[in-house]
């Protein structure tokens, strides 16, 4: 079973910054593609940022500048370091990958996504 874990939403105020984890667990052969996504109250789920598993990386314009996906593929990681937060930003924010699991092979790439975690911005 391969699961995604986010970690360190809360609340912050306009300006703050918060950074948070994806821990990805479970029998794991490769990782592929990692992003963040948010959504907020009434709105459609967004894709914030993407990571691919050589390193590079995409915003949506709302976000370029300020935030900053990254991973550290030993730990099966990846973090968005989000900086001069806005009330805008206020969100669930959910990542999702693309995993192949298995042990000693690869087996058929599959979506996965984590539980999500509130990011609340707001004085």
């Amino acid at each position: 079973q391969v699961q995604l874990v986010e970690s360190g939403g809360g609340l912050v105020q306009p300006g703050g910054s918060l950074r948070l984890s994806c821990a990805a667990s479970g029998s794991i052969f490769s990782i592929y593609a990692m992003n963040w996504y948010r959504q907020a109250p009434g709105k459609q789920r967004e894709l914030v940022a993407t990571i691919t598993s050589s390193g590079s990386t995409n915003y949506v314009d709302s976000v370029k500048g300020r935030f900053t996906i990254s991973r550290d593929n030993a730990k099966n990681t990846m973090y968005l370091q989000m900086n001069s937060l806005k009330p805008e930003d206020t969100a669930v924010y959910y990542c999702n990958a693309l995993i192949s699991p298995g042990q000693t092979r690869p087996e058929t790439i599959r979506d996965y996504w984590g539980q999500g975690t509130q990011v609340t911005v707001s004085s």
